[in-house]
């Protein structure tokens, strides 16, 4: 296999790989990672007050703490939707109308100030405004919006019993477990679980305590799975396979910007093992090159055999933020249709990306450059699965195929673990066929019997 992207063609002038004006560096080295920056923000609109007794109390910092730690940027400048009318909370200067991302740091816990068993003598409203900040930073936006969809429902309800400020925050184990039950045959028993995680990183982020039983918090959530309505359950989703992949390449134009884009992304996603998140950006005017790929992450790497792999650096995942540099997913040439390299070759001959750029950015009609949303790609695929009547085919199920189809080529499980970097075993929720997958060890003898102790999962 050729050392640089620039020919990967097994035919040179068909697809010619035109670099931009100025000069790119060589995919074939390692460009080094976008710098992250060290500056950590935190909410200026926090509206605590300090109790009386602070400032009479006040330490001289040492030198080391002299300056304090730099504000974060302001919440979301978007309006958020209208409250549903089924799910509107009662007025509340504790309680901004602000986007669900925001709700954590936004919704305040009854004031410090005016209870005094919360009041600290020592730390300030600052101190308190960065311990939010770094709590606040541990989180994803998906995972804070979902959260704070649970603490808009639990107020709903919390307003519903009239149940005072005061004791919505720290919250009673009989309180909880109310709201839990109230709810139960409404919501799916992981939706439930993802609001009561909510309710506790809320508690957590304001600094009030968590008092409630574990065992009991935790059979009370399994209760209300088991009683959950069928209609609450999303169906699983369907796999992509290689066919499937060049039964939609045969309906788009590759020789289209979004296209070429669209396509690239999807083999790439697949074969790599990928979550669509890691190579889309949440919209075309959120692109950040410390936590997108741009195409300077993308490189080549031979190997001793001369065994050629396809590097992607992602500055920044959800299981491993920019500080831990990122992480890496790897894939490789492929015969037929669903190749990425081919793909990538042909992205970079429609769309010249530069390195600085996200790595499938396409040139739109207006001869503005756009990032690749998770949007368009999704939307690419529900349309053509709804054109070729495949049911439950959704931007997940690349990540659930490409597991998939490398079990079936036999490729040992450990192996799986690592390619899609899985800590544990949870890959093994997305196996389909588990049939097909375990054929070879069903015979009268085995096909596959000295690859066992490596192949199969561990027992539970």
């Amino acid at each position: 296999m050729p050392s640089s992207l620039t020919s990967l063609s097994p035919n040179p002038s068909a697809i010619s790989l035109k670099t931009p004006s100025h000069t790119e560096p060589p995919l074939s080295t390692v460009t080094p990672i976008i710098p992250i920056p060290t500056a950590l923000s935190i909410n200026p609109h926090g509206n605590n007050k300090a109790s009386p007794t602070q400032s009479n109390t006040r330490v001289t910092p040492s030198p080391r703490f002299i300056s304090a730690p730099p504000l974060p940027p302001a919440p979301s400048a978007s309006n958020p939707l209208p409250y549903r009318s089924d799910l509107s909370p009662s007025p509340s200067p504790l309680r901004p109308h602000c986007l669900a991302k925001d709700r954590l740091v936004l919704w305040k816990p009854f004031s410090a100030s005016e209870d005094p068993r919360l009041a600290h003598p020592i730390l300030s409203e600052a101190d308190f405004n960065c311990i939010l900040s770094v709590i606040d930073a541990s989180w994803g936006s998906n995972t804070k919006a979902a959260y704070g969809a649970g603490l808009l429902v639990f107020h709903v309800f919390c307003d519903s019993r009239n149940v005072p400020e005061i004791d919505r925050c720290p919250v009673s184990q009989p309180l909880l477990l109310s709201f839990i039950s109230t709810c139960t045959g409404t919501y799916s028993g992981n939706t439930l679980a993802n609001y009561i995680a909510g309710i506790r990183a809320w508690h957590m982020l304001h600094g009030r305590p968590w008092i409630l039983d574990p065992i009991t918090l935790k059979a009370t959530i399994e209760g209300a799975a088991w009683l959950a309505p069928p209609s609450s359950k999303r169906p699983q989703h369907n796999p992509f396979t290689p066919d499937i992949i060049a039964l939609f390449k045969s309906q788009l134009n590759l020789e289209d910007p979004l296209d070429a884009a669209v396509f690239a992304c999807i083999t790439v996603c697949f074969w790599g093992v990928a979550r669509v998140g890691e190579f889309t950006v949440p919209s075309i005017n959120a692109f950040d090159p410390t936590k997108h790929i741009t195409r300077a992450g993308l490189t080549q790497i031979t190997d001793r055999n001369g065994l050629s792999v396809l590097k992607f650096h992602l500055p920044w995942t959800k299981t491993s933020k920019a500080a831990s540099k990122g992480e890496s997913v790897q894939c490789a040439q492929q015969n037929g249709p669903a190749d990425p390299l081919a793909a990538i070759e042909n992205h970079f001959h429609i769309n010249a990306v530069t390195s600085h750029e996200h790595l499938f950015s396409w040139t739109h009609s207006s001869g503005k450059w756009c990032p690749l949303s998770k949007k368009e790609l999704t939307g690419k695929i529900n349309k053509l699965a709804s054109q070729f009547n495949l049911p439950n085919l959704k931007g997940h199920s690349l990540h659930i195929g490409g597991t998939l189809e490398y079990l079936l080529q036999g490729i040992p499980f450990d192996v799986i673990q690592s390619l899609g970097r899985w800590a544990g075993n949870a890959f093994t929720l997305y196996l389909r066929q588990h049939t097909m997958i375990l054929a070879p060890y069903l015979q009268a003898s085995p096909v596959l019997e000295p690859f066992v102790r490596y192949t199969q999962p561990p027992v539970r």
